[in-house]
């Protein structure tokens, strides 16, 4: 994620979303990953006396933002939360014309060392994007067993040496508690030394241990199907993902509820389908001169889709 800082700087992709949501100036719109607002903004500026812009984050930092910025305006409501929890908020009851998930870390997490997100900056191993809900990193490296640890690298890494990292974690933390971001990029260097190869050895651990420990993938599949439920006909979802795993789940989302599964030859009656969503074009990438400003665009994909109405119901000019 790359959710755009405070003064003049563009989130990732932020025309390529504000055309897929089509914002409509009496709309009701949510940003399920505020950050530091860029979207939030670009939105809100289309917005007129009648709509209704709805900001939610699990980040108790990026709350005291928006509060900060847009606290009073009688158009904006903000909830300290995660967007698996969007169908949850009242706010929400009435409906939504557009739906906006920006996944993944943001800049200013990944920026500040105290956070523990960046093995690239020595600070206390915790990873989490809300600091007071769950364990930390630190805490869960010194409980979890080699199996668990192993799975956790492998499925949200697809780290190829995460059992011998994960052996590695279990016998150094008998000796020593890993508490530093740099304990523990140091550690795995010493596993799988870098080579040729660019990307740091700790990456892909990190990301799987940051996945895990804020439970994203998870959280996506839950505010998925609660976004295409609060969605009005003709409303739009925008989501933009940061690596295959999260992107497979948006992906297979839409295919599944815009395309008719396969026919089963074992079915006696085809089974019907009524599509709920249209899928608005394909995967979307950042433009050359995006990526070129800004390297953590190069993996942003975005996929928009639109709510159908379901029978009876008639899409709002």
């Amino acid at each position: 994620m790359e959710r755009g800082a405070l003064s003049g700087h563009l989130p990732v992709m932020y025309a390529q979303v504000l055309d897929g949501l089509r914002i409509v100036g009496n709309g009701t719109y949510l940003d399920g990953t505020f950050g530091r607002g860029g979207h939030a903004r670009g939105v809100l500026a289309q917005l007129g006396a009648g709509g209704r812009l709805l900001v939610m984050d699990k980040d108790p930092e990026a709350i005291a933002v928006a509060e900060r910025e847009f606290g009073a305006d009688a158009r904006v409501a903000i909830f300290r939360g995660s967007f698996a929890q969007l169908a949850q908020w009242q706010a929400t009851a009435a409906g939504l014309d557009g739906v906006l998930l920006d996944l993944g870390v943001s800049s200013p997490q990944l920026d500040v060392a105290e956070r523990g997100f960046s093995f690239g900056k020595d600070g206390p191993l915790d990873m989490r994007m809300d600091p007071d809900s769950g364990l930390s990193a630190a805490q869960w490296l010194a409980t979890a067993d080699e199996r668990e640890i192993a799975d956790v690298l492998w499925t949200y890494g697809e780290e190829r040496m995460s059992r011998k990292i994960a052996r590695t974690i279990v016998a150094r933390r008998g000796e020593q508690p890993l508490l530093r971001t740099a304990q523990l990029a140091e550690l795995i260097a010493q596993v799988m030394p870098r080579g040729d190869s660019k990307i740091h050895p700790a990456t892909r651990s990190f990301q799987a241990i940051r996945i895990f420990i804020n439970r994203e993938l998870a959280d996506l599949e839950i505010g998925l199907d609660a976004a295409l439920a609060c969605l009005k006909p003709g409303g739009r979802l925008a989501v933009i993902s940061f690596h295959s795993l999260e992107d497979r789940i948006v992906k297979q989302f839409i295919a599944r509820h815009s395309k008719a599964p396969p026919a089963n030859r074992r079915m006696p009656v085809e089974q019907a389908f009524t599509p709920t969503l249209l899928a608005l074009g394909g995967a979307q990438k950042a433009q050359a001169d995006e990526t070129a400003r800004n390297p953590r665009a190069r993996s942003a994909v975005l996929r928009v889709a639109e709510r159908l109405p379901v029978s009876g119901q008639e899409v709002a000019a």
